[in-house]
């Protein structure tokens, strides 16, 4: 750490500073927010999430054609999101369909509009 990232002289807000630590978020909380950011931190799942975004609810068979990968691998992806709780699947016969769950939509969006504007 460079001597640039700390504070050159203890200025500890304290009542300021006791507040913000009372109101931080159980540590259980961030283990999940931390396992569902990082399961979008792979471009496949992310391309699988915004697959099931903008097409709604789809089979590994049309998210593998979509994103133009294996359904081998697409089913590899789809097991982490739906561990993460991004995604839910429900049988419908013999096909497994998919959809993005309140969490993923919502993640999803986070990381994704600035993604919309470095392209710009």
């Amino acid at each position: 750490m460079s001597e640039s990232d700390t504070c050159e002289l203890l200025c500890l807000d304290l009542p300021r500073a006791e507040a913000l630590r009372r109101s931080r978020p159980d540590p259980a909380a961030l283990v999940i927010a931390a396992e569902r950011a990082k399961a979008l931190g792979d471009p496949t799942r992310l391309s699988v999430a915004l697959a099931l975004r903008d097409g709604g609810e789809l089979c590994v068979c049309d998210l593998a054609w979509v994103c133009e990968r294996s359904d081998k691998l697409i089913s590899h992806h789809v097991r982490q999101l739906r561990s993460a709780g991004l995604v839910r699947s429900r049988r419908d016969g013999k096909m497994v369909m998919y959809s993005l769950t309140e969490a993923g939509t919502t993640l999803l969006a986070a990381v994704h509009e600035p993604l919309t504007e470095l392209s710009a």
